[in-house]
């Protein structure tokens, strides 16, 4: 992750911390040196700082990149409050490490991060790639582009799931290349949703040429000094053609899943929604069949019993006899 106090140069971006470089080792903490790297750790750290020197000399090339010369220094923080100090405040808080080209160093978070942070030495990877970009191009790098290879050259691949279930691909559509670039500083949710992009977009632009990636591009972009020309040189397209050629692989692998996503969010928000409305119908509808069954059962046990009362002989209840007048006096013989 490219952070700091950024100032506008061209199509990239110089950065630097607050306060300028930092050359002298911090009070009680310790050097590792191998090749052009050098870790900065504190005590309880030894072992992470010499995995980090491995990693970092293990790996020292970039697709595409010529061999890299610049030192690096990579300071390892031993707590989250140092990690602030260093990084400055205008870095987000979701960040686990940061990279500062200007300075030729990177600030990382110690064994004692968080999970959520992730791997380290994949993080170092894509701090390192951040770095040997500066280096080539020298700052003339698009912010989509600059994230988009350290993710590429980190082999971040897993990034990519996020767009197979991005529901804000479907609501908010694919972004222009240019218009990534705000994405970055948003919240995790969205700058998540970014780095994939970008991770596809530079991939995309490495598949364009299958033997040899992106290695004519850089030759072009170096000797140039123009993203524009050596796409043009690199692929025979302007950056316009590799924006539509971009969205429109994007669209096509990952618009239907998204879709398919959304519409499974939104079958869960319908049976949260109209769930209650199903109970009560159904509660009501319960009710009414149970008193239709009372009212059988009733009728059903009137004619039971008028049927038996009918096979005993015995009939409804004899009407009383109406009242006899009385006889009339009788006369004399």
């Amino acid at each position: 992750m490219l952070i700091g106090v950024a100032l506008q140069v061209g199509l990239g971006l110089l950065v630097a911390r607050p306060g300028g470089a930092q050359e002298t080792v911090p009070a009680g903490a310790a050097v590792l040196r191998e090749g052009r790297f050098e870790v900065i750790h504190f005590p309880g750290e030894t072992r992470f700082a010499q995995a980090v020197l491995a990693a970092a000399v293990a790996r020292d090339s970039f697709p595409g990149l010529p061999r890299l010369t610049d030192p690096v220094r990579i300071q390892l923080a031993p707590d989250e409050r140092t990690f602030r100090e260093w990084v400055g405040a205008g870095a987000p808080d979701w960040g686990g490490a940061f990279a500062f080209p200007a300075e030729r160093l990177i600030v990382m978070q110690g064994r004692n991060a968080a999970a959520a942070v992730g791997d380290p030495m994949a993080t170092l990877r894509h701090e390192l790639a951040h770095l040997a970009l500066a280096e080539v191009l020298r700052g003339q790098v698009p912010r989509w582009f600059d994230e988009g290879y350290a993710s590429y050259a980190a082999g971040e691949w897993g990034r990519e799931e996020v767009l197979a279930t991005s529901v804000g691909l479907i609501w908010r559509g694919i972004p222009t290349l240019a218009g990534l670039d705000s994405g970055f500083y948003a919240g995790s949710g969205r700058a998540e949703r970014t780095y994939a992009l970008a991770h596809r977009a530079v991939a995309e632009l490495a598949s364009l040429d299958r033997e040899r990636g992106l290695t004519l591009f850089f030759d072009y972009w170096r000797r140039e000094g123009s993203f524009e020309r050596a796409l043009r040189s690199a692929y025979g397209m302007t950056s316009a053609d590799f924006e539509r050629h971009w969205r429109a692989r994007v669209r096509r692998q990952y618009g239907a899943l998204a879709l398919a996503a959304d519409l499974s969010v939104l079958s869960v928000f319908l049976v949260f929604l109209l769930g209650p409305l199903w109970w009560q119908r159904r509660q009501r509808l319960r009710d009414r069949l149970e008193r239709m069954r009372q009212a059988d059962a009733a009728q059903e046990e009137r004619e039971r019993m008028s049927a038996l009362a009918a096979l005993l002989g015995e009939g409804a209840p004899d009407a009383p006899d109406p009242p006899h007048a009385p006889a009339p006096p009788r006369g004399p013989d």
